[in-house]
């Protein structure tokens, strides 16, 4: 889960209060996260606040590229088609299963003895 806050500025952005180049060292990671602000030339215009929690990095950078998008979206309603076009906008579904009842796991059962 990612909170996003945008402000006019520079363009530095910071995760957890820390610049994100020491969180995310991995490029395609840094990459994912200036790709909505780069698809609507505001890459040196914006600065970003984020506070970023859960999963891990893969997963955190795509929350806050979201994040990002929809702040976007919220600042100018024009660049909505922009991101909805490259994929921003579109929430990751995807989560954990629950445990169900008498599995180890959510799928996982006890290995079955004949003897």
């Amino acid at each position: 889960m990612a909170k996003v806050r945008l402000y006019p500025g520079e363009g530095p952005i910071l995760v957890n209060g820390k610049p994100f180049d020491e969180l995310f060292v991995q490029e395609r990671h840094k990459r994912a996260i200036l790709e909505p602000l780069m698809v609507t030339n505001n890459l040196n215009k914006l600065n970003a606040t984020v506070k970023v929690a859960g999963s891990g990095t893969s997963g955190q950078a795509g929350a806050i590229r979201h994040g990002i998008a929809r702040a976007l979206v919220v600042m100018d309603e024009n660049l909505k088609p922009i991101l909805r076009s490259c994929g921003f906008l579109t929430r990751d579904a995807r989560m954990k299963e629950r445990k169900k009842y008498g599995l180890i796991r959510a799928r996982k059962r006890k290995q079955y003895t004949k003897r």
